[in-house]
């Protein structure tokens, strides 16, 4: 890869780091706004038992989320876990698309200096993964506090408390649990990233006919509604594709199942064999339900986040 060099304005004086906090703030934002939805999610992933007529498929999120709130509470149950959601989250955003924009900086453009489908592909794969390494401990806790009440005997009492006895208990290997599948689950990034690029592109192009020239001219006239159809279509696009890895990697992260499978493979076939193939899909109402919503506000405030440090910078 070629490096770059750019004289491009900065709100903070470096454009990575405007992408870097248009991130944080992004993904603190939606998590936030939607951290029950993801709880229930996980709570279904976990959930060993087949579907049958007694538990039927459909309509399991909303009997869930009542159940919560009945036996549990608003705060205590469906916000249970939220403190490592919204700092795992936010890091995750915040490095993610700091990573992404420096990495897109060095990688050879073409003759009109733009970057291909599989540029983009790979700057989002590699961004993912150095990601998930730094971010892997605080989903773990998340987990196992979403798959616990904040009465259940031995449960964690919060994020600093989750952490602390992770690695006294289980060392660094604790911290790392469910980190193969996390990797896996590059693909969903790099494919969602992909998509969405490539659907900007394709619509500057029309643009250009127009007579605007410049990347941010082009991207400024994207409208609010333009983004939300890219975002939400990048974002269903890699979720189908890739969510078995998700229910791979709560198994794996759940506390009172950590003994159960001895890696990814042996977790897959168990999955297969007492669930069947439909079992990788559990939990994947909630999570469209969550990562729409999630995923448009994420992208709307991260873009104008992006044009405000850009209209700031100097």
């Amino acid at each position: 890869m070629a490096a770059a060099t750019s004289n491009a304005k900065s709100f903070t004086g470096s454009p990575h780091t405007d992408q870097a906090l248009a991130g944080f703030g992004a993904g603190m934002v939606s998590t936030a706004l939607l951290h029950p939805l993801d709880l229930i999610k996980i709570r279904f992933q976990v959930d060993s038992a087949r579907y049958s007529e007694k538990r039927p498929v459909i309509g399991g999120t909303i009997r869930s989320f009542k159940a919560i709130v009945k036996d549990e509470g608003v705060w205590r149950g469906l916000y249970r876990g939220v403190t490592p959601n919204m700092a795992g989250a936010t890091i995750s955003w915040g490095f993610y698309f700091g990573w992404y924009s420096l990495i897109k900086k060095y990688m050879r453009k073409d003759n009109e200096g733009k970057l291909s489908a599989v540029q983009h592909l790979t700057a989002s794969a590699e961004a993912g993964a150095l990601t998930a390494l730094m971010a892997n401990p605080l989903w773990v806790v998340k987990t196992r506090m979403c798959t616990t009440t904040y009465n259940t005997p031995d449960a964690y009492n919060g994020l600093l408390d989750g952490l602390k006895r992770l690695y006294m208990e289980e060392g660094i290997r604790g911290l790392y649990r469910g980190i193969v599948p996390a990797l896996f689950g590059v693909s969903h990034g790099a494919i969602q990233f992909m998509v969405y690029e490539e659907m900007k592109k394709k619509r500057n192009e029309i643009r250009h006919k127009k007579g605007l020239t410049s990347t941010e001219e082009l991207n400024a006239q994207l409208s609010q509604t333009e983004y939300l159809l890219m975002a939400s279509t990048s974002k269903v696009a890699a979720t189908v594709v890739t969510y078995p890895y998700q229910v791979l990697k709560s198994r794996l992260q759940n506390r009172a199942t950590r003994d159960t499978y001895t890696g990814v493979i042996d977790c897959g076939k168990k999955l297969v064999q007492a669930e069947g193939y439909v079992g990788f899909y559990k939990g994947l109402a909630p999570n469209i339900f969550r990562v729409l919503p999630g995923t448009c506000i994420t992208f709307l405030v991260y873009e104008n986040l992006t044009q405000y440090f850009k209209a700031h910078a100097s």
